[in-house]
């Protein structure tokens, strides 16, 4: 009975995997410049509004998994606004934007405040936790004149922050950095 129980379960696995990433899709942007996973249903917004230096409306997709957030959004900008910039210096700005208003550090634990790359494209990390072990997760990246965000919450569970990260390692870029 054992051995049936073990062969059952060997066979079934394949089909567990399927089923698991089933629930996951992949989303690639305009002229292949992206790509990224995210828990399906994904909703995609056009954001009409524009701010300072946006060339564009910016593009957002957003999805939700067992009560977790996931967000990615990119923005182009005016030729030169970031590449006639320093940025690193530009990719901590708005990387952390407010959130040392939102998030004192009198309150929350900030687990990540660094400087990162992604493909050699200047990025930065913020990972933020509050008491409860509930941390959100955000990376912005500059490519030229081109911005992306990625916001994903995780609670202390270790299944929802394997979502996280497989949310935020799934993120590549069409070009690496010169």
């Amino acid at each position: 009975m054992k051995r049936r129980l073990f062969v059952l379960c060997v066979s079934a696995a394949p089909f567990a995997a399927r089923a698991q990433s089933a629930e996951w899709q992949t989303i690639v942007g305009p002229g292949l410049s992206f790509r990224f996973e995210m828990p399906a249903p994904v909703e995609k917004s056009v954001v009409p509004e524009k701010e300072s230096g946006h060339t564009a409306p910016r593009m957002a997709w957003a999805a939700r998994l067992e009560g977790q957030n996931f967000d990615f959004d990119f923005a182009d900008y005016e030729a030169g606004w970031f590449t006639k910039r320093d940025s690193k210096v530009m990719a901590k700005e708005l990387g952390r934007g407010d959130a040392e208003k939102a998030f004192s550090k009198d309150k929350y634990k900030y687990v990540r405040d660094e400087p990162v790359e992604q493909q050699g494209w200047d990025g930065y990390a913020l990972d933020i936790e509050d008491p409860s072990g509930v941390l959100v997760v955000m990376r912005t990246y500059i490519v030229k004149d081109r911005l992306y965000r990625l916001l994903v919450t995780a609670t202390a569970d270790p299944k929802t922050r394997s979502d996280a990260n497989r949310f935020l390692n799934s993120f590549k870029l069409a070009e690496a950095r010169p």
